[in-house]
């Protein structure tokens, strides 16, 4: 009989798996697939790249999904402590598919079309919270201490994983038919939703308890008011190239911090609080968010730079054309990918016989190292140093995150794993969602003191008049990135427009992908350098918070059993 138990209790645990490495992977991949996908989904619902209010558009497809993940992951956490992690958990799948299913179905086109999918992508990004919020916990309830780093560690690299894979599949499928980046997800979250509804069961313990609901409006409107304040100061404002003195972002930016510092004052009087501050008094909690909150802010933030990098610089310069540059970019990311597939799972594996703390510390020195590395190289690179530096990176990723959030769902009582699971993902999405305003701003700063005088030089020495020159120079700067995501060469699409082109000897040296490239270079290098030391800074902060966790917690915890039987 007891044979048969643990027979039934073991296989139980690889379904928990596989089942939720599915859904964060899935979850992951489409907060990134978009990115790669936009230039087609802007020439699919004709939208014009260059457009003032395109720039607001791009953001909000990038950034909506984000921020409302970052917002959500604690409530619906909490919700599922109180209500079961797998009712909430398998509510998000339906959720989740049924979304990606009305975004492929856009019926509108310009701004009409890009509100369709940026509110779609946000009830997506609802269904994406409750899958993220409640699988570690799941997984917790599942696994013994003894294998929970290994179980967490290939969840977590999937989510990792998935961030990168997006970025080939959106080019692979937006070559075809850019609504097919989303009906990727819809036979994945149909298995998935019909698996987890008959094969998942409660194994948790539940916390009973009444809604928060002052904390829950403080909390959503706080951080909202926050990150939306950050989404817009990185654009254009009344001829400044970023919008930090807007009125509006001081006003939304100021009003988020009163209103999350009114937050934590309500959290230490509520009854039943959403965000249970007491767990910060638990060291391996505590500094184990901090770290992946750093971590998070660098990632994101990377993960930006180098798609602009390589496909506003380093493919053209190389000759490859701007409509092929958004799938090679994601090709020629992948060695980050393998370095995270490779060790994740083994370091998570490690975590459980050695213990977290040396692991993701140790995985953070070289995650760190890697950003040294990428700072010695120029702009125009030989690829394999940078092969090697971004594999080197994500190794060291992966080292850190399985044995990372091994730390923190370790630490924590169990009734209350499902709430800590949204406080670590609250962390990580925050630190996303903010790399977008942080490392754009010290990008832009740098490129808005060297580019207009590089375009505008360098169109003139081409023969360009002087006037249409430095038309094309006042492009704002952040204007010029995005045009690189959406896989258009600004000076063609500019000077087309003022029929420069055809009073010119030869206006193919000026519209090529390569000309554009050489000009943006230098202006990027000097932005470059300043975003590559700020994430060394983050994340040597993030490395003396890891090492300072303390020793690990709660090795010796056994699992919940299951009873497989059980009706739900």
């Amino acid at each position: 009989m007891t044979t048969t138990l643990d027979a039934a209790t073991s296989r139980y645990r690889w379904i928990a798996l596989s089942n939720t490495t599915a859904a964060v992977f899935m979850s992951a991949l489409d907060g990134s697939i978009v990115l790669i996908a936009l230039p087609p989904i802007f020439r699919g619902i004709h939208l014009d790249p260059l457009a003032p209010s395109s720039i607001g558009y791009l953001l909000w497809m990038i950034m909506g999904y984000r921020l409302v993940q970052a917002v959500l992951v604690v409530t619906v956490g909490r919700f599922g402590d109180m209500f079961g992690r797998v009712r909430i958990y398998n509510a998000g799948f339906v959720v989740f598919t049924t979304a990606s299913i009305l975004l492929s179905f856009d019926p509108f086109t310009r701004g009409g079309g890009a509100t369709w999918l940026i509110g779609w992508r946000v009830l997506q990004a609802i269904g994406g919270s409750m899958l993220m919020a409640n699988s570690a916990a799941i997984l917790t309830d599942a696994f013994p201490a003894s294998q929970r780093g290994f179980a967490l560690g290939i969840n977590q690299v999937a989510a990792l994983a998935g961030q990168f894979v997006g970025l080939v599949a959106g080019g692979l499928l937006a070559s075809i038919d850019w609504r097919l980046v989303f009906w990727i997800n819809v036979p994945i979250g149909l298995f998935g939703t019909i698996w987890a509804y008959l094969q998942l069961v409660e194994t948790g313990e539940r916390k009973p308890g009444r809604i928060d609901w002052a904390g829950n409006v403080t909390f959503a409107l706080g951080l909202g008011a926050l990150l939306w304040g950050v989404t817009q100061g990185v654009q254009p404002y009344h001829g400044q190239a970023m919008g930090w003195s807007n009125p509006m972002v001081v006003l939304e930016l100021g009003g988020g911090i009163i209103l999350l510092g009114l937050f934590a004052f309500l959290e230490r009087r509520a009854v039943d609080p959403m965000f249970d501050l007491a767990l910060f008094r638990i060291r391996a909690f505590s500094a184990g968010n901090v770290a992946a909150f750093l971590v998070s802010l660098v990632r994101g933030g990377l993960q930006f730079i180098l798609v602009i990098w390589l496909q506003g610089i380093w493919l053209p310069l190389h000759g490859y054309s701007f409509s092929r540059t958004p799938l090679w970019s994601g090709v020629f990311l992948l060695p980050m990918t393998v370095g995270m597939l490779l060790a994740g799972p083994l370091s998570g594996y490690l975590s459980d016989r050695f213990g977290s703390r040396r692991l993701a510390t140790s995985g953070l020195v070289v995650f760190g190292a890697s950003l040294l590395g990428l700072l010695a190289l120029p702009v125009s690179f030989s690829y394999a140093p940078f092969a090697i530096l971004i594999t080197l990176n994500g190794i060291g990723g992966g080292m850190f995150a399985a044995p990372n959030t091994s730390s923190i769902m370790g630490s924590v009582p169990a009734n209350q794993r499902g709430e800590a699971s949204g406080m670590r993902a609250t962390f990580m999405n925050s630190g996303t969602a903010l790399s977008i305003g942080v490392f754009f701003s010290i990008m832009i700063a740098g490129l808005a003191r060297h580019l207009p005088q590089a375009l505008s030089s360098g169109l003139v020495a081409r023969g360009v008049p002087l006037a249409a020159a430095q038309h094309v120079a006042t492009l704002p700067p952040v204007a010029s990135l995005f045009a690189t995501l959406l896989g258009v060469n600004p000076i063609s699409h500019l000077l087309a427009a003022s029929h420069v082109l055809a009073n010119l000897v030869n206006p193919a040296a000026v519209t090529s992908p390569r000309f554009f490239a050489h000009l943006l270079s230098h202006p990027f290098g000097e932005g470059l350098a300043p975003v590559l030391w700020a994430s060394v800074a983050c994340t040597l902060a993030a490395l003396l918070a890891s090492a300072s966790r303390g020793r690990d917690a709660r090795r010796g915890e056994t699992a919940i059993v299951v009873d497989v039987d059980a009706d739900h």
